[in-house]
């Protein structure tokens, strides 16, 4: 299987949970946003900052890291592929001290 692939597959698994965490929060902080009254400068204040961080972090989660891991899997191998060139180093390597 491909790294398009796999990216592609693990995007479209994780994008519900993702939106409905995100939406969660966003909407959970409008309140904030537009209630009145005392203090309420420094909570709509609180409340964008949440609405605004929230929103960028989702979009770079969604694209950004994805779009990054296609781009650093280029230069990396697979798990396996590092472990049997690990198994081959060992059996050419002569044990020291005559331990097995």
């Amino acid at each position: 299987r491909s790294i398009r692939d796999a990216i592609v597959e693990s995007s479209s698994v994780r994008l519900r949970p993702i939106l409905m965490t995100s939406i969660a929060t966003v909407v959970g902080a409008v309140p904030l946003v537009l209630a009145g009254g005392p203090g309420s400068a420094s909570r709509a204040t609180i409340g964008i900052v949440v609405i605004f961080g929230v929103s960028f972090s989702t979009l770079l989660s969604l694209f950004v890291v994805p779009a990054f891991y296609m781009l650093l899997a280029k230069y990396t191998r697979s798990p396996e592929a590092v472990g049997q060139e690990l198994e081959k180093l060992e059996a050419s390597t002569p044990s020291v001290g005559g331990h097995a």
